[in-house]
């Protein structure tokens, strides 16, 4: 005999028996197939996720892009230290280290003869670059990093399981660190005999070569020059396992020495311009759309 399916269950109820027993092919409340296949069904359908677009125009973000770019100016000062030095021997990029020209003395130091009468020039200059790297660490979003400021990109306003936005924020506090190691180098020169200038110097090429690393693998598809600072990265990281091998005891400290900061200073310098660059565009855009509206209310 046939009965028409019903709602709860593949035939009407017989008196006295209750409600038909779920689990049945046709079933929806129970743990047959039918019931197996809806919830299979239901776990498909994808999630909205809730996004925003990130900020590429603020005041905020151009002072921080520009902070970064600030970096550069210890090429400037470097120069003109070395031309300035009065060591018994010239100096040399290639022989000499950094840190002899911020050395307030004159004289034998670990072996090196040294003598640099603009030390307070190369100093100021370490904490002024380490200061723009802080600043650039403050005020430039995670968000902004993200999408390597690109305008109208939207983000993820959930951060559950999204590595890029775990590599901004790393980065941010990596570029922070670095920063902060490059302050305590200008304020404790290396021949105060203090340990807190080799602690300040190795949290800078550590930290400074990660960011790098972070940022670069993040811009690598959002950027042309994504693929630079990834590879300013490598090299900074890469001299500096070579110096933590050797000891720096190689013919050529110097150039060794300068493989590990150049590249972190020429990296985070293009970071900034980059940056710099798109905010400065997306901001001429806005002010040109709304000087548009304000001529057509007029």
């Amino acid at each position: 005999m046939l009965y028409p399916l019903s709602y709860e269950g593949g035939r009407p109820p017989l008196p006295g028996f209750g409600p038909a027993r779920s689990g049945t092919l046709t079933s929806i409340q129970g743990d047959g197939a039918y019931y197996a296949l809806g919830m299979a069904a239901a776990a498909q359908v994808p999630f909205a996720r809730a996004t925003f677009l990130p900020d590429t125009a603020s005041t905020r973000q151009y002072i921080g892009a520009w902070a970064v770019l600030s970096v550069v100016q210890y090429f400037v000062a470097e120069a003109a230290v070395i031309g300035a030095w009065a060591g018994p021997d010239p100096y040399s990029r290639r022989t000499g280290l950094i840190s002899d020209l911020g050395a307030v003395s004159c004289g034998v130091f670990d072996g090196r003869s040294i003598c640099s009468p603009l030390h307070v020039l190369m100093n100021s200059s370490f904490v002024v670059q380490g200061l723009g790297m802080l600043l650039g660490a403050l005020l430039l979003s995670s968000a902004l990093l993200r999408v390597a400021a690109r305008a109208g990109v939207r983000v993820a306003a959930s951060h559950s399981g999204e590595v890029p936005w775990y590599s901004a924020v790393a980065a941010r506090i990596l570029t922070g660190a670095a920063g902060t190691g490059t302050i305590i180098v200008g304020l404790v020169p290396e021949d105060l005999e203090s340990g807190w200038h080799y602690a300040g110097a190795v949290m800078y090429f550590i930290a400074g070569s990660l960011a790098l690393l972070l940022l670069g693998a993040l811009w690598f598809r959002q950027s042309p020059l994504g693929w630079f600072v990834l590879a300013s990265g490598g090299v900074s990281a890469a001299a500096l396992v070579a110096a933590a091998v050797t000891g720096l005891d190689v013919p050529e400290p110097g150039t060794l020495e300068r493989l590990m900061g150049y590249p972190i200073t020429i990296g985070l310098a293009t970071a900034g311009l980059v940056i710099a660059q798109r905010v400065r565009q997306e901001r001429q855009v806005r002010r040109a759309l709304a000087r548009a509206r304000a001529a057509r209310s007029a």
